[in-house]
C-alpha cells in the first residue's frame, strides 16, 4: 500500500475509533482525523514490528484495518487523557 492509501485507511480508522469511543474530543473533528492517520501509522508500524505480523499489501485485510483502528484508539484514549481535561 502507498502512503495516499494509509492516509484514507486512517482517516476511515479515526472515524470508527471515534464511534467506538464517543464523548467529547479536545481537538474536534480535525484533532480526531489526524489521530486516526497517526494511529493507521503506529498500529501498523506496531504490528510488523514487535507482534511479527507484516501488513498486507492490500487495502481490504482485516489484521491492516485491526492494526489501524487499533492504533487509532490507543492514541485517542492518550489523547484525551494528555489534553482532556483543558477545555472543561
Amino acid at each position: 500500500m502507498g502512503i495516499i492509501s494509509w492516509i484514507v485507511l486512517g482517516l476511515l480508522a479515526g472515524a470508527v475509533a471515534k464511534l467506538l469511543l464517543p464523548g467529547r474530543d479536545p481537538g474536534g473533528f480535525i484533532g480526531t482525523t489526524v489521530i486516526g492517520i497517526a494511529g493507521a501509522f503506529t498500529g501498523g508500524w506496531i504490528s510488523a514490528r514487535y507482534l511479527d505480523r507484516p501488513i498486507a499489501s492490500h487495502f481490504y485485510d482485516g489484521a491492516t484495518w485491526a492494526a489501524a483502528i487499533g492504533g487509532s484508539l490507543v492514541l485517542l484514549v492518550a489523547y484525551r487523557i494528555l489534553f482532556g481535561h483543558s477545555r472543561r
